[in-house]
């Protein structure tokens, strides 16, 4: 099983690193969903997320995004995989992949690996977005 820590590690980045390890067959682990990063800028970020659950007019059907912590890292994880709804391989990889906010005790004491960057300008924190 591997497990990574989201701690200051960028979403895109790591969700693609995940999908990977999961198309081999690997468990994968996530631990603090909350604390993993969005880069660009804040306005724009929230802005563009949220305008995504605002549902004016009858024109717009369909569910809204999900704004959990959780939820927003395996959606971005479901679209590096291989058509995730509809191909076995792809759904079988997303079952795999675990998300997890803060760290649960059995991953306390095992071995991360960290995906996190030191220096970043202009970025953002899933928590900060979602609820």
């Amino acid at each position: 099983m591997i497990i990574i820590d989201g701690e200051k590690a960028v979403l895109g980045r790591l969700a693609s690193y995940a999908a990977k390890q999961a198309l081999k067959g690997e468990e994968i682990a996530i631990v603090n969903c909350e604390q993993i990063v969005i880069t660009g800028g804040k306005k724009y970020i929230k802005e563009k997320l949220l305008s995504n659950r605002k549902r004016t007019g009858s024109s717009q059907q369909g569910p809204k995004p999900s704004i959990l912590s959780i939820k927003m890292v395996k959606r971005s994880i479901r679209g590096m995989l291989p058509t995730a709804r509809h191909s076995g391989r792809g759904r079988e990889a997303l079952k795999r992949i675990k998300c997890y906010v803060g760290i649960p005790k059995e991953f306390e004491d095992k071995k991360k690996i960290s995906m996190g960057v030191e220096k970043m300008r202009k970025f953002i924190y899933v928590k900060d977005v979602s609820r």
